[in-house]
């Protein structure tokens, strides 16, 4: 297709129409990028030499009627919105008011369903009342550990770990009837607890010449009171009865120990011996009279006064 004659003298020798090229150019972004449109226009137009001139007042005329546009769109739909309000309150259906939605009866059902029984199962009461055992047990469990306690702490009871203690068997006095043996068959040990010196040796040297045998002689220590303490095994029985016979007022303990000996513990009240002539060889039983019964005093009853009336006068 040929141009006419004043087309071509308008735009000139070897000059194009820049139309397609300023319309690309329209389409070119604000912030400067280009679009593929663009870029190819600018090539087709270098590559026949002839590069259009595109101005700055043809992207800002471009860019303008785009916020044109943005604005435009705003509006509309801030116009929609107003007109959507005015219909609401036109309406006045009871569903909003002052842009803010109502919720009857029905909305708050829908929103908050009742529960389909209101009545417990019998599992979870079953639960409620074991716990409730369960804590009551507990309850009383730290009860008694507070008493019990206390009842340590104040002595009134004792706790004992591993095995108890074997209870004692009551202390008695053989009651065997012994026969006087000779003298010289008695192994006796001789033991001072009082504050006197030398007294052992003394009551070691006249066990001797009585015909005894004397073993050890020293200082010891006894808890009982009598004048002398004879000491002695089961063995020793009758080894105790004859020192018991030759020293007056002694008081027989009976230990564990094996053989016949017999230990003789002198206290502060040792009075001596008994005469040789007198000492009673005759058989009998040993005496505990620390294990005797006490004898209590008769209780003696008040005396009462008896009130003396007057002899009553003769009759006249």
């Amino acid at each position: 297709m040929t141009r006419p004659p004043a087309e071509e003298a308008a735009t000139g020798p070897g000059k194009q129409d820049d139309s397609g090229v300023k319309a690309a150019a329209a389409q070119k972004p604000a912030e400067g990028k280009e679009t593929p449109a663009v870029k190819a226009a600018v090539g087709a137009a270098d590559a026949a030499g002839h590069l259009p001139h595109v101005t700055d007042d043809d992207v800002l005329l471009t860019a303008r009627q785009r916020r044109k546009e943005e604005r435009e769109a705003r509006r509309q739909a801030k116009d929609t919105a107003y007109e959507l309000r005015r219909q609401r309150k036109k309406n006045n259906d009871g569903t909003s008011s002052r842009g803010h939605n109502i919720v009857d009866g029905s909305g708050l059902a829908e929103a908050f369903p009742d529960h389909e029984s209101t009545e417990l199962e019998s599992g979870a009461v079953r639960r409620r009342i074991t716990h409730g055992v369960v804590l009551v047990l507990l309850l009383a469990l730290l009860v008694t550990g507070l008493v019990l306690a206390g009842m340590i702490q104040r002595g009134e009871l004792e706790l004992t770990l591993g095995p108890g203690k074997p209870t004692p068997t009551p202390e008695s006095c053989p009651s065997e009837k012994l026969d006087y043996p000779a003298n010289k068959s008695v192994s006796v040990n001789v033991y001072n607890a009082s504050t006197k010196e030398g007294r052992a040796g003394t009551v070691a040297e006249e066990l001797k010449k009585r015909g005894f045998t004397v073993k050890t002689v020293a200082n010891g220590r006894t808890q009982y009171s009598a004048p002398a303490v004879i000491i002695s095994g089961p063995s020793g029985h009758a080894a105790a009865f004859a020192l018991q016979r030759n020293l007056p007022n002694t008081d027989y303990v009976q230990d564990e120990r094996k053989d016949s000996t017999v230990d003789v513990v002198l206290t502060g009240s040792f009075a001596g011996f008994v005469a040789v002539p007198k000492v009673d060889e005759t058989p009998g039983v040993l005496s505990c009279p620390r294990l005797a019964p006490k004898k209590t005093a008769p209780a003696t009853a008040p005396a009462t006064a008896q009130a003396t009336l007057p002899a009553a006068a003769p009759a006249k």
